[in-house]
Order: C-alpha cells, then sequence, then structure tokens
C-alpha cells in the first residue's frame, strides 16, 4: 500500500504492514523504536495492545493569542487600516488585517532574509499607542494564531535580528517594528501527560525499556524512550498506519492487565503533542472489515473530520494502477461544502467509497501526476456542481489559516493536468 499522506502536509509514502500471526487479536500495533542507541528506526515492532488512552481526546479549540508589534512604523495596506479605523472600530471585524509575516530584513535585493520568520493568521488589530522605543513609532496590539505544527510547539526567538520586516498577503510590506511580543515561546508541556498501552504485549525493545523502570541513571532514561507510529489492526489481520497518532516520550511503569492471558498495561509519559480526536475511533472502524460499503458515508462530519476521514481513506488506499487516460469519472458533489469534502468526493470518484485522491492542495496535485488510480487526461463529470460553487468562494479560510481554496482555484489545477471537467 502506497500513500502521499504520511505527514501533515499528506505527501510522504506509506506502507502496508502485516501483524505477526501471534498479534493478530489487539486493536492496534506500534511500530517504532525504543532508547535510539544508534540511528533511529521506524518499523521495529514494539506491542501489540487492545486500547490506547491518551492518544484520542477531544480538546478545547485552541485559544486566540494577544501579540504586540512594538516600536513599529507601519507601511503600505497595514498603515491604510490604521488611519482610517476610528478608535471604536478596532478589535472589530473592521480591523482584520489576515495574515502577516514577520521576518528579518534581507542583506540585499539579491539575498534572502536570515532568517525564514514567522506567521500570524486571522489576524485583528486590538489597539495602537505610542511607543517607547522610536520617536514616531507606536505599539500595536493584535490577536491571532501563530501558524505551528502543533500548539505546544516552540517558537525560536531568532539571534542577531535588530529589527523585524513585516509582510502581508503576497509579500506586501507592511512596514516593520523593533520588537514583536506574543510569538516566541518555549515547548509548552503535554497537553494529555501519560499515555497508556492497556492490555499489551511487548516486543522485544519494550520489554528492555520495561526492565530499566526504576533504574535514576541517564542510560535507563535513554533506554526507556519511546517513539511509535500507531497503526490500527483490521480484521484480516493487516496493519494500517493512523497519521499522526504517535506514542512519543518515556516509558514510566508496567503492570499486569485486567485483560489477563499475561498482557501489561504500559504507562508512558508523553512528549509534547496534541492528540486525535476521539472521533477518529468512529471514522477508522468504517475500514475495519475492508473500505466502506458506500459512498458518501463521511458526509455527516464537519470540517476537521472530514480531513481525519481523507488521511484515514490514505492510510487504506491499496496500490492502484492508474486507468487509462480519457477514462471518465463521476463526482457526486452533493455534500461538497468545504475544501475538505472536496478531497473525500474526488477520492470516491476516482477509487470508488473510501478512496484516497489527495487531503490538501499539493498531495492532490501529486495525484493528479498519477500511480492512484487514474492518469491524465481524464474525463470528471462533476454532478450538483452548484454546491461546491456556493460554498467554495473567495474568502479566508479561518480553519487553514490561509486563502479559501475557491472551486475556481480547483478547476484551474485540474485544466493544468488536462482533465475535463463537466460540470452538471
Amino acid at each position: 500500500m502506497t500513500t502521499s499522506a504520511g505527514s501533515k502536509d499528506g505527501r510522504a509514502p506509506q506502507q502496508e504492514c502485516r501483524t505477526p500471526e501471534h498479534l493478530a487479536g489487539p486493536r492496534w500495533l506500534l511500530l517504532g523504536d525504543v532508547g535510539f542507541d544508534s540511528v533511529y528506526e521506524d518499523d521495529v515492532p514494539l506491542a501489540a495492545c487492545a486500547e490506547i488512552e491518551g492518544l484520542f481526546v477531544d480538546l478545547p479549540q485552541r485559544p486566540r493569542e494577544r501579540f504586540t508589534l512594538v516600536g513599529c512604523a507601519p507601511d503600505g495596506a497595514f498603515a491604510d487600516l490604521l488611519n482610517r479605523l476610528p478608535a471604536e472600530a478596532l478589535g472589530t471585524e473592521r480591523a482584520w488585517l489576515g495574515d502577516v509575516a514577520i521576518t528579518a530584513p534581507a542583506p540585499s535585493q539579491s539575498m534572502s532574509p536570515s532568517w525564514s520568520g514567522e506567521y500570524l493568521g486571522d489576524v485583528l488589530v486590538l489597539g495602537q499607542r505610542p511607543s517607547r522605543v522610536g520617536l514616531g513609532s507606536v505599539d500595536i496590539d493584535l490577536d491571532g494564531f501563530v501558524h505551528l505544527y502543533d500548539r505546544t510547539d516552540a517558537v525560536v526567538r531568532p539571534g542577531n535580528v535588530a529589527h523585524f520586516v513585516l509582510l502581508g498577503g503576497g509579500e506586501t510590506p507592511y512596514g516593520t517594528c523593533r520588537d514583536v511580543s506574543g510569538v516566541f515561546r518555549e515547548q509548552a508541556p503535554p497537553l494529555v501527560p501519560q499515555v497508556r498501552l492497556l492490555g499489551c504485549r511487548p516486543e522485544a525493545p519494550m520489554l528492555a525499556a520495561l526492565d530499566a523502570v526504576g533504574q535514576s541513571t541517564k542510560v535507563s532514561v535513554r533506554r526507556r524512550r519511546i517513539r511509535a507510529e500507531v497503526h490500527t489492526i483490521a480484521a484480516d489481520g493487516s496493519a494500517h498506519r493512523v497519521i499522526d497518532a504517535v506514542v512519543s516520550g518515556t516509558v514510566e511503569s508496567g503492570e499486569p492487565s485486567r485483560f489477563g492471558g499475561g498482557l501489561l498495561d504500559v504507562t508512558v509519559d508523553s512528549d509534547p503533542q496534541e492528540p486525535l480526536p476521539t472521533a477518529v475511533l468512529d471514522i477508522l472502524t468504517h475500514w475495519h472489515h475492508g473500505p466502506p460499503a458506500r459512498k458518501n458515508m463521511w458526509s455527516g462530519y464537519g470540517r476537521e473530520l472530514r480531513h481525519q476521514w481523507a488521511m484515514a481513506a490514505a492510510a487504506h488506499q491499496s496500490v492502484a494502477q492508474d486507468r487509462p487516460t480519457g477514462t471518465t469519472y463521476d463526482l457526486d458533489g452533493w455534500y461538497v461544502t468545504d475544501i475538505e469534502g472536496f478531497y473525500c468526493a474526488i477520492g470516491e470518484a476516482v477509487n470508488g467509497p473510501g478512496g484516497y485522491f489527495g487531503c490538501n492542495l499539493d498531495a492532490f496535485d501529486d495525484c493528479l501526476r498519477g500511480r492512484f488510480g487514474a492518469r491524465t487526461p481524464f474525463r470528471l463529470v462533476w454532478h450538483e456542481s452548484a454546491v461546491a460553487r456556493d460554498h467554495l468562494v473567495a474568502g479566508y479560510d479561518r480553519r487553514r489559516l490561509a486563502p479559501a481554496a475557491t472551486m475556481e482555484y480547483l478547476l484551474g489545477i485540474f485544466a493544468e493536468h488536462d482533465v475535463e471537467i463537466d460540470l452538471r
């Protein structure tokens, strides 16, 4: 099995694995490494287990963050926005700025900045006041989100940067500032402190980690370090990776399990990372006995879970021989009310119920290059296309913290790959 969605960007390949016969009963298989004495291995069997506590948890929505541009000299559209807004409009939708990049100044026009920068999304101007750090400059308060892979991530302040350059969409100049607060931060503590592997049958590397529990030397702590990708075990004994499901941390204990049979319950003190939503467990059940039985079983989910559906489809996608050029595919567009719905629908149009054909724009473009079931040029009949026409419109996508992917943009990608579209 191959897929282009082995990471957050949906592009790394993933291989199918089979569980050994004696591991055929449990729900989960962990493949990774323990100790990392030399080179990290990502496919060593560590354990099979019945349940995993702390891997699927529903978290509160990520809160908006506060930032201050200190000693700011706004320019361009940013300055225009500040000049035309009355004080009472600050903090309202009228003061919405969009995306802001904070980067280092370039040494020259022909050279790139020494620091690639950080990006703020869905930014709103809250207020401004004269600054104490520069004559005629202002301190500007903003709120929004720092672009992060994981909300626990550290954001490292660059060294040797005396001031920052501000850019808007399309690298439009927004001015400069002497400093910025609220952006740079240390790694946050784990959102879920522990993961527990219940009904666990450890393999030799995990047993070695458990043998080191209770020892306080640096060597023993290293021997208890674990990083494992989690795979779901289907009814036929095959195992498929659950994308972004990782058990990473330090093995702290192992004790006899309530599941009996000589099994253990293993506790791992987690590294900082975000768990997956609990509804992913429901999504995975649709593949337990094979592919989903019919199309559009994803339609009742919201945007985040539609994304998780496409990720599950990626992990379960078998290597598909591309159908001949000129093949016609039918896309059921009735539920394409967001970009995630489009990925689910195009996956099923090409590869049937539960099929995969991209889970973000880059992965979708990759799939159009072949090896995912369809070879261009082909013909796509887009039924109920008016639904997407009404919903995939220009604007700002607050889930993706990016300009919205429009239907016209998707049609442009199809056209670049010589796909004939029949809108109905």
